[in-house]
């Protein structure tokens, strides 16, 4: 009974955090749906007829956000006026992300669109909230469309992948995935590199196993369940904007993009190099990262 109970208990330390995130989320599916009920809504979940509730929910967001990992957000100043493709690195759990959007929607009243994986819109009973907060499948015609109505799109082109199976040493998982660039250079739009700290030190995966690598690879499904939760200090940093350039390829915008580990456009090495070590202790190093939460310099 004692060796049953260590181990519910420290599978619970282990998990607790994901699953209330997750708790969370469903909740707010259920909130939206009796809120469209009693309201009668039937418009388009991307209108603004929304705003009221998407402030609500970005609020609450914004506060676990401050509360649980002291979050900043840098750069907002970097994103242009109108649209573009925002790219970022895709920790185990994409909780930074929603910390962002949220944010930026309480500063700038802006709705960004966000690319999901395939699975996510299998996923039941969040069909209202991935529409109210603008989750939108991957493909090119979508994403052309949102850019040409004014959106902010934003990416991960690791996606599921870099969430599965990149660890503390923070590697891309790209592998050939251009559809990115060339969308930017269709829409005419810059791409804004994006980059959140300690995003692997709050939540993190089983080391990678043989088994489960080729799992993913023949179902394209997540079974590996991200473990943590810690109340490690976040900041997200948003990079300079790479402009629309018409000389330029896919490829090279592809390598100009992924010029620094982070996602971050720098026109040398050293100074992306200057940019990791400031930013970020490699491999994370999770003591550091919960220490942080005390360091008001950066602020």
């Amino acid at each position: 009974v004692i060796i049953g109970s260590l181990t519910i208990s420290a599978i619970l330390v282990f998990f607790i955090v994901p699953l209330t995130i997750v708790f969370f989320i469903y909740l707010t599916n259920i909130l939206l749906l009796i809120y469209q009920r009693n309201n009668e809504l039937k418009a388009d979940p991307l209108s603004d007829v929304w705003n009221r509730v998407r402030k609500t929910i970005a609020t609450f967001w914004d506060i676990y956000a401050r509360i649980w990992h002291g979050y900043e957000l840098h750069g907002v100043g970097n994103l242009p006026e109108g649209p573009g493709i925002l790219v970022y690195y895709h920790g185990a759990i994409p909780i930074d992300y929603l910390y962002f959007l949220s944010r930026l929607f309480l500063w700038k009243k802006r709705l960004c669109l966000s690319v999901a994986d395939h699975f996510v819109f299998r996923l039941p009973g969040l069909k209202l909230l991935l529409g109210v907060t603008g989750v939108i499948p991957g493909t090119r015609e979508e994403c052309l469309a949102a850019l040409r109505n004014g959106y902010l799109v934003s990416i991960s082109p690791g996606g599921v992948r870099e969430a599965l199976f990149s660890d503390e040493s923070y590697q891309l998982m790209w592998g050939n995935r251009k559809g990115f660039a060339q969308v930017a250079l269709e829409a005419k739009v810059p791409i804004i590199p994006m980059y959140t700290q300690n995003v692997r030190e709050g939540y993190r995966m089983f080391k990678e196993r043989r088994f489960f690598r080729q799992l993913y690879e023949s179902t394209r499904l997540p079974f590996t369940p991200p473990y943590g939760g810690l109340p490690v200090k976040f900041r997200t940093y948003i990079g300079k904007p790479i402009p629309y350039d018409p000389n330029i390829t896919t490829e090279e915008l592809v390598e100009k993009v992924c010029k620094g580990k982070f996602l971050f456009s720098f026109q040398t090495k050293t100074a992306v190099q200057a940019l990791i070590s400031k930013h970020q202790t490699i491999p994370g190093n999770i003591w550091k990262a919960l220490l942080e939460r005390f360091d008001k310099r950066r602020k």
